[in-house]
C-alpha cells in the first residue's frame, strides 16, 4: 500500500492523529481544539501537506443510541469542514481509548497523567484506529 493514509481520533477537545506512510504507522502530534474553525484549518493543512489520499476517521459506539448520534453527528460536520478531497473513511473507534491507556500502564503515573493531557493518549487512539484499518492487529 503506497498511499498516505491519516487518521483521527475526534474529540470535543483535542483531535488525536495518526499516519501511514512508507510502510510505517506512527502518532502524530494532536490539534488542540480552540474552536471548529481553527481545528478543521489545522487539519486542512496537514492533510494538505502530508499528501493525504485517504482519511480514516473512528465513529464512537455507545449502549445509548442519543450519545452515538450526537457525536456521530458532530464528527460528520467537522469533517464537512474540511479541505480535503480524498476518500474518507468511518470506521469503528470502539475501546480505541481503553487500549490506548493500557499501552501507557509501562509510564508512571505522573508521565501517564501528561500524556492524557497534552493530548497524546489522543494520538496513540488515532493509531491504533489505524491499525485496525490496516488489519495490523
Amino acid at each position: 500500500m503506497s498511499a498516505n493514509l491519516l487518521s483521527c481520533d475526534i474529540g470535543l477537545k483535542r483531535i488525536g492523529v495518526a499516519i501511514y506512510t512508507q510502510g510505517i504507522a506512527l502518532p502524530l502530534p494532536p490539534i488542540l481544539r480552540k474552536n471548529r474553525t481553527q481545528a478543521s484549518l489545522e487539519l486542512s493543512t496537514l492533510l494538505k501537506e502530508r499528501q493525504i489520499t485517504k482519511l480514516i476517521i473512528g465513529l464512537p459506539k455507545s449502549q445509548r443510541e442519543e450519545e452515538i448520534h450526537e457525536m456521530e453527528r458532530r464528527i460528520r460536520h467537522f469533517i464537512s469542514l474540511l479541505d480535503f478531497g480524498g476518500e474518507v473513511i468511518y470506521i469503528d473507534e470502539g475501546y480505541s481509548s481503553v487500549e490506548a491507556m493500557e499501552r501507557l500502564k509501562t509510564l508512571g503515573k505522573k508521565e501517564r497523567s501528561e500524556k492524557i493531557k497534552n493530548g497524546e493518549l489522543d494520538s496513540l487512539s488515532a493509531l491504533i484506529i489505524l491499525e485496525r484499518y490496516l488489519g495490523v492487529l
